[in-house]
């Protein structure tokens, strides 16, 4: 069945909602509130299969874009519950807001939970955009897929160099520099973030297409001031101290570059 945007994404709002109310009942019972992160993630991917089953443009960019989206949403979905959730104890930032919370936190997590679901909502916008393209195959396509591979692709190249080094008790303490994070201090929100540009390119034949460019501009922000690097770092400068101060001087917080090195005074 074929819908017009408006009524797709006031689909979609329902069911990131209805999705977020039942991981907000489950975090209930584990007092584990970083299954948010996951159910995100997963709500993507959701909302962006949707979209290309009762959108009306071009078949087969729409069976394209669901299977990218519907990857990518797999993919860190999983990672996210087997990284924070299934046998982990909650997320330090989820810890400190229960905390700081007391008594209302259920009520506040529940808002929390929510709002998360409006930001998947967001985030699927440029989905929504590819799958109204009525134009058929042009360069852009195969654009949009080959950033969809560098960025995907490196992502999880990242996440796997920062899981073997922390498998290595030698390392317990210690800031990770092997691979990617020699270059950058956040190679894989900067990946993640190249990941969002395979939607722009794929949506250049749409009507609106410039709409998909909403979620690179919003995702940097997040990264920089907000949910990204700010907690993040903190964490590291607690748990590490000199060893992150000394990364930090030398690396690159985001866009992969040369580690710095002083000069030795003559």
């Amino acid at each position: 069945m074929m819908r017009a945007p408006g009524s797709q994404l006031l689909l979609g709002l329902l069911m990131a909602s209805a999705l977020m109310t039942g991981l907000w009942l489950l975090q209930r019972r584990t007092r584990n509130a970083g299954v948010v992160d996951a159910g995100w993630a997963a709500a993507i991917g959701l909302l962006g299969v949707a979209y290309a089953v009762t959108s009306a443009g071009f078949l087969p960019r729409r069976a394209l874009v669901a299977a990218l989206i519907g990857a990518w949403s797999v993919r860190l979905a999983a990672y996210l519950v087997t990284d924070r959730v299934v046998g982990r104890p909650e997320d330090g930032r989820y810890a400190s807001m229960r905390r700081e919370w007391g008594a209302t936190a259920e009520r506040r997590f529940f808002i929390f939970f929510e709002t998360q679901a409006l930001f998947a909502v967001v985030f699927s916008l440029p989905i929504l955009v590819v799958t109204h393209s009525l134009r058929g195959w042009s360069p852009w396509d195969l654009t949009g897929v080959l950033i969809w591979c560098v960025g995907v692709g490196n992502t999880i190249l990242a996440d796997r160099q920062l899981a073997r080094f922390r498998a290595r008790a030698e390392n317990r303490g210690k800031t990770c520099r092997d691979g990617w994070w020699r270059y950058s201090r956040h190679p894989n929100y900067f990946f993640e973030w190249v990941h969002w540009w395979a939607y722009v390119a794929l949506a250049a034949t749409a009507p609106y297409w410039w709409v998909s460019l909403l979620v690179p501009a919003v995702l940097l922000y997040l990264f920089f001031r907000v949910t990204g690097i700010p907690p993040a770092e903190a964490q590291a400068l607690a748990s590490r101290g000199d060893d992150y101060r000394e990364y930090q001087r030398t690396t690159s917080a985001f866009v992969p570059w040369f580690p710095r090195r002083d000069h030795v005074a003559g």
